[in-house]
C-alpha cells in the first residue's frame, strides 16, 4: 500500500499548519493554521488542493488539532464554516476550551481593528467548536470501522498531543509542535514505541542545540534586572497561554528574592486571569511539582503581576509587560512597541521564533545588533528602533537533539520534516538518514510524498518446528571446530580464539579446536520449514515431518545414492578421523556408528559410518552415500568436509 502527504502548510516554512495525509482509502487532516506573516488570502491553506468542487466532507474523513496556537487552528472556523467542511474534528479537552478563546481574539483584531471584511463571525466559531469531539491523552478512538487515532503527551503547551493514526496495518504519527525538555509547568513529550511506517514531525529548531537552561534564566532575568534598575521599560512580547507561564512563574519568584515590589509587572488584555482559570481547570496536564503544590499554593496566583491598565503605556518609571501577540505582528505588543522602541532606555526580550514577515522576525534579522535601525511596521510605517533587542530562546519546541530522541523513541520507517525552514531542514534530514538509515523528506507546500508501505503477512510457527529449531542452533553453536575449519554454523557476533587446552592430537593431525567467545545474547536463529495454508486459516511454517499430518496427505520417504571417487591418493584414509571430522559438525545427540570389515583397525578394508538413515561406506577406491531425503541436510554436512579436507569431486 502507499502513504500520499502533502503539506498545505508549514512545508519548508514556520505557521499555517496544515498536513493531508491519505492512508489506504482514509483521509486525514492535521491541523488547519493560519500564517502570521501575510495578511491576504495567504494567511490560510489552499484548500482547493483538497477538492476543486469544494466537496470537503466526502474527501476529508476527519481534522485532528494538535494544540490550541492560531498557526495550528486559526483557520478551522473558516474551513469548517465557510469552505463548508462538516466532518468530525479532534482535540484535547484544554486544546477545544482555549481555542475558541484565542480564535476570538484573532477576529477582533482582524475584523475590528483592521477593518476586514470576509471573515468568520463569533457565532461561527462557536458552530464550529461544537463539531469538536474531545479525546484523552491514551484514549485511543475509533473514527469508523477501518480508521483509529491514539493522543499522546506532547508538552509545548497546556493540552498539546501527538497523534497516531492508524488504517489497516498503516500508521502515521503527527507530532504537531512537542518539548522534549521538561519545565518549570509542563512535563517532556512522550510516546510508545509505535513503530509507525510515517513519522510527521514540526523542525522550529532542525540545526539549534540549546544551552543549559539555567544558563538562559539567568540571563533572562539579569537583562530584565538591568534595565529596570536604570529606569527602562522592558516589553516580553508572548503567547497568551504558553511561554508566558514559565517566564511568569520565574520572574515572580526572582522579584519576591530581590525585594523588587516597587517595580510593576503587568500582563495585558487580561489574559493572565482566563490562563489561570485554565491552568487550575486542568491541573493534570501540568508537571509533577505543579501537580504536588497546587493543594498548599497554586503556582498560577503570581504575587508580582497584575493586569495591565491601557493609561499605563504612557507612564513614567521603570516596569515589566508581557504582551500579546508573541512576534509583534499585531495588537496590544505591536502598540506597545511603537511606543517604547524610539527610548533607547527600553529593552525587548523575544523570548521565542518569529515567523518570516513578522515584526519580530524583523528586529531580530538586524545584522547590527545594538544600533538603532528602521523597521517597517506596515505599508504605510516604518518606525526608528533604539531600544535594545534581545532574542532568549525560552520556545517549547524540540531542538535538533531532541528531534532525534523522538525519532528514536517512536522507531519510524519513515520521516516526513514540516514546520521548519528549508535549508535547515536539509541538514537535519541528512542527519536522519545516515543515522537511522530510513528515509526523510521534507516537500514544499503544494508537493505531493508518495511513500510505498510493506504490508506484514503474519505466520504461525509450529511450537514443535521452533523448540526443534532452537535445540538444533544450540547444538551447533556450541559445538566447536578443529583447525581445517570444519565448523558448520556461526553467528555474526561472535569471534574465536586458539585455547592449547583443547588439543586434539594424533600421530597423523595435531587439531585445535576452536573456542567461541560471544559478544552478546543471541537475538534471532534460522528457521527453516515449509510454510502450508489451509482454507482460510493463516500461513503456517511447520516442520516437514508434521506435513502429512497438517494436510492429510500420505508420506512418500525419498532415498538417494552417491558414489564419490577417492582416486589414487585418497584410496587410503584415516577411518577415526574422518569419523572425528563428523562427529564434531554434528548436534549433540546424534547417534554415529563407525563399523570396520577388517579386525586389524586397516582403513585399506571397507568401513561403514551411520548416521540416522544415512550411511557412508568405503568400497575399494570409492565411497558411497545412501540416505533418506530426511536427512539432506547431514549429507551436505558430510560431503562439504570430504570436499574440503580429501578434495574429492
Amino acid at each position: 500500500m502507499t502513504l500520499k502527504i502533502i503539506p498545505l502548510g508549514a512545508g519548508q516554512d514556520v505557521g499555517r499548519s496544515c498536513v493531508i495525509v491519505t492512508i489506504g482509502n482514509k483521509t486525514i487532516m492535521f491541523d488547519c493554521g493560519m500564517h502570521m506573516g501575510y495578511h491576504d488570502e495567504r494567511r490560510f491553506p489552499d484548500f482547493s488542493f483538497i477538492s476543486k468542487t469544494k466537496q470537503f466532507t466526502k474527501v476529508i474523513d476527519c481534522v485532528i488539532i494538535t494544540h490550541f496556537h492560531l498557526d495550528h487552528c486559526g483557520a478551522l472556523p473558516y474551513f469548517s464554516e465557510m469552505c463548508g467542511y462538516n466532518g468530525p474534528i479532534y482535540m484535547t479537552l484544554p486544546t477545544k476550551a482555549i481555542c475558541p478563546i484565542l480564535l476570538e481574539d484573532y477576529r477582533k483584531i482582524t475584523v475590528e481593528r483592521k477593518g476586514e471584511t470576509n471573515f468568520f463571525t463569533p457565532q461561527m466559531i462557536k458552530d464550529c467548536m461544537k463539531k469538536v469531539i474531545p479525546i484523552n491523552l491514551h484514549q485511543t478512538i475509533k473514527v469508523d470501522d477501518e480508521l483509529s487515532i491514539k493522543a499522546y503527551y506532547a508538552g509545548h503547551v497546556l493540552g498539546a498531543a501527538m497523534f497516531y493514526v492508524k488504517v489497516g496495518d498503516e500508521s502515521v504519527v503527527y507530532t504537531g509542535d512537542y518539548n522534549m525538555t521538561p519545565d518549570r509547568h509542563l512535563g517532556s513529550a512522550w510516546i510508545d514505541q509505535v513503530k509507525p511506517d510515517l513519522l510527521i514531525t514540526e523542525t522550529t529548531y532542525a540545526t539549534t542545540i540549546r544551552d543549559s537552561k539555567r544558563g538562559r534564566e539567568r540571563d533572562f532575568l539579569k537583562r530584565v534586572h538591568e534595565c529596570v534598575e536604570k529606569g527602562g521599560k522592558v516589553l516580553i512580547p508572548v503567547f497568551a497561554l504558553g511561554r508566558v507561564q514559565e517566564l511568569c512563574i520565574l520572574i515572580d519568584s526572582y522579584w519576591e528574592q530581590m525585594n523588587l515590589s516597587h517595580v510593576p509587572i503587568f500582563f495585558s488584555a487580561g489574559l493572565a486571569e482566563k490562563a489561570n482559570f485554565y491552568y487550575k481547570l486542568f491541573i493534570n496536564w501540568t508537571n509533577q511539582k505543579i501537580k504536588q503544590t497546587f493543594v498548599s499554593r497554586n503556582m498560577f496566583d503570581f504575587k508580582h503581576i497584575k493586569p495591565f491598565p491601557n493609561h499605563m503605556v504612557d507612564a513614567p518609571g521603570p516596569m515589566v509587560l508581557f504582551a500579546t501577540p508573541g512576534m509583534l505582528h499585531a495588537g496590544a505588543s505591536l502598540e506597545v512597541f511603537k511606543k517604547w522602541a524610539p527610548n533607547e532606555l527600553n529593552m525587548v526580550i523575544i523570548p521565542g521564533y518569529c515567523v518570516v514577515g513578522t515584526v519580530g522576525n524583523k528586529l531580530l534579522s538586524n545584522t547590527n545588533p545594538g544600533t538603532s535601525q528602521i523597521v517597517e511596521i506596515d505599508k504605510k510605517t516604518t518606525l526608528e528602533v533604539k531600544c535594545k533587542i534581545h532574542n532568549l530562546s525560552f520556545s517549547a519546541h524540540a531542538d535538533a537533539k531532541g528531534i532525534l530522541q523522538l525519532i528514536k523513541m517512536s522507531n519510524p520507517r519513515n520521516v516526513l520534516l514540516v514546520h521548519g525552514e528549508k535549508d535547515k531542514m536539509g541538514f537535519l534530514s541528512q542527519k536522519i538518514i545516515k543515522e537511522f538509515g530510513i528515509n526523510c523528506y521534507y516537500p514544499a507546500n503544494g508537493v505531493t510524498v508518495t511513500i510505498d508501505t510493506l504490508k506484514p503477512v503474519p505466520i504461525d510457527i509450529s511450537l514443535n518446528l521452533l523448540k526443534r529449531q532452537i535445540l538444533n542452533y544450540s547444538s551447533f553453536t556450541n559445538n566447536s571446530s578443529n583447525s581445517n575449519g570444519n565448523l558448520l554454523l556461526t553467528n555474526d557476533d561472535q569471534d574465536y580464539d586458539q585455547d592449547d587446552d583443547d588439543e586434539y592430537d594424533n600421530s597423523n593431525n595435531n587439531n585445535l579446536n576452536m573456542k567461541k567467545k560471544s559478544k552478546g545474547p543471541i537475538t534471532s536463529i534460522p528457521i527453516q520449514g515449509l510454510i502450508v495454508s489451509k482454507g482460510d486459516e493463516a500461513l503456517k511454517l511447520i516442520d516437514l515431518k508434521e506435513v502429512s499430518n497438517e494436510l492429510d496427505l500420505k508420506e512418500i520417504e525419498m532415498n538417494y545414492n552417491l558414489q564419490l571417487n577417492l582416486g589414487i591418493n585418497h584410496s587410503k584414509l584415516d577411518v577415526s578421523i574422518l569419523h572425528y571430522q563428523i562427529q564434531s559438525c554434528l548436534p549433540i545427540g546424534v547417534p554415529i556408528d563407525l563399523t570396520l570389515n577388517d579386525n586389524n583397525n586397516n582403513s585399506n578394508g571397507e568401513f561403514n559410518i551411520k548416521i540416522k538413515s544415512l550411511s557412508l561406506f568405503k568400497k575399494e577406491s570409492s565411497l558411497h552415500l545412501n540416505w533418506s531425503h530426511k536427512d539432506d541436510y547431514l549429507v551436505n554436512h558430510i560431503i562439504s568436509i570430504l570436499k574440503k579436507n580429501y578434495n574429492i569431486v
